[in-house]
């Protein structure tokens, strides 16, 4: 009997995923740091961190949601794209500006689209940094006939569109762009 209590306290802990443990070659993710305050979320390049909890890709879906929730105080509206060129895809809306992406129950990539003092993206551009200011950022790169408009990187794992003369989209991870 002791070892079925085990191999079940075993397998509900397997089954709870923080997202605490990096993926192989990466340090942790800082829970908090002077920037991320207990009601912001911050955005980040392999991930998030809302308030004092800090998520990589790959972390469980109901984990980042209620962390999400709590922090800006907002309840997620949860859909599924079932024809997204990566895979079915449940994208969970937060207000206007914030969907986080998911697929198997796993984060998989965010897109802001609303300059909004809760929400930041680690780094230097926001949703809308001027354009020329945005240029002049470590990484930029304009992406050459891109059909979202005038898209651009920064680096290898942030993307965004610049609208007019500022940035009005930033995203990472797994998108439902169709193209």
């Amino acid at each position: 009997m002791r070892g079925w209590i085990i191999l079940a306290a075993t397998l509900a802990l397997a089954a709870c995923d923080s997202g605490g443990v990096p993926p192989p070659g990466q340090e942790p993710l800082r829970a908090s740091s002077p920037q991320v305050s207990a009601n912001q979320v911050e955005l980040r390049a392999d991930g998030l961190a809302a308030g004092t909890d800090a998520f990589y890709y790959a972390a469980g879906q109901n984990e980042v949601v209620a962390a999400v929730q709590r922090t800006l105080g907002l309840t997620a509206d949860v859909s599924t794209n079932e024809e997204c060129g990566a895979g079915p895809v449940d994208a969970a809306r937060f207000g206007e500006d914030l969907i986080l992406n998911f697929q198997d129950g796993s984060l998989v990539g965010w897109f802001v689209s609303g300059a909004r003092d809760d929400i930041a993206v680690a780094g230097d551009v926001q949703v809308g940094t001027a354009r020329a200011e945005a240029q002049e950022a470590k990484g930029f790169a304009p992406i050459a006939d891109s059909t979202l408009g005038e898209e651009f990187a920064l680096g290898d794992k942030v993307g965004g569109i610049i609208e007019g003369d500022a940035v009005s989209v930033l995203y990472s991870g797994t998108q439902c762009f169709f193209r």
